[in-house]
């Protein structure tokens, strides 16, 4: 049974004025229903101590917490799955270690790359791009633009993909046109002078 993926992921980022608990409130409140807390400057400790009072959060509003890279943390942490960045990452080994019941995503940045990773059967959906420029991670990778989306189409793929970075709100509506199943944004929510009102804004657009 495929497991239920929101087309709408809002992710975390370390920000100077705003902690990723205060992201997540924000996030939750506006109706963001798939959060992707994403952290890569604790320690073990303290990322537990935050995903436990994130998943509070999402509990109150009834979202889905997904974790980034953290695979190991699953079982000390009240959260749905984890998404994977490490294209090298051995994910048949990782979907062992979670379990069935846990979500499992990636990332791909080709369309032969996103087929492997459909084709070892144990990924329930796969974050697509660069779309454009973004600064929440660094990559050097080719931004895909609407037309990488739309070769796609061209592909047997049937796993959902979902278009990541560097998304702004007046993007929305070409990408969908492209087939995809759905977007992940970050920084045009939490950089943006109002992000509930940003997130609304993002779930109008798709929804």
């Amino acid at each position: 049974m495929k497991k239920y993926i929101s087309k709408f992921h809002y992710l975390t980022q370390d920000m100077a004025n705003r902690s990723h608990t205060e992201q997540v409130e924000i996030a939750c409140a506006a109706g963001a229903n798939w959060i992707q807390y994403r952290c890569m400057t604790k320690s073990d400790d303290e990322l537990i101590d935050e995903i436990n009072d994130l998943a509070v959060i999402c509990d109150d509003w009834g979202a889905t917490l997904i974790i980034t890279n953290h695979y190991d943390l699953l079982d000390r942490v009240d959260a749905q799955g984890v998404h994977i960045e490490d294209f090298d990452a051995d994910l048949v080994t990782i979907r062992k270690v979670i379990g069935e019941d846990k979500t499992l995503g990636t990332s791909a940045t080709n369309a032969v790359d996103l087929l492997k990773i459909q084709n070892l059967g144990v990924v329930d959906y796969c974050g697509y791009g660069p779309f454009a420029h973004t600064d929440t991670k660094l990559n050097d990778f080719p931004l895909l633009g609407y037309e990488g989306y739309r070769l796609l189409e061209k592909q047997p793929v049937d796993i959902p993909v979902i278009a990541v970075g560097g998304i702004q709100l007046t993007d929305v509506e070409q990408l969908l046109k492209t087939g995809i199943y759905g977007i992940a944004v970050s920084s045009a929510i939490n950089l943006s002078l109002n992000p509930a009102a940003m997130v609304k804004e993002f779930y109008r657009s798709i929804f």
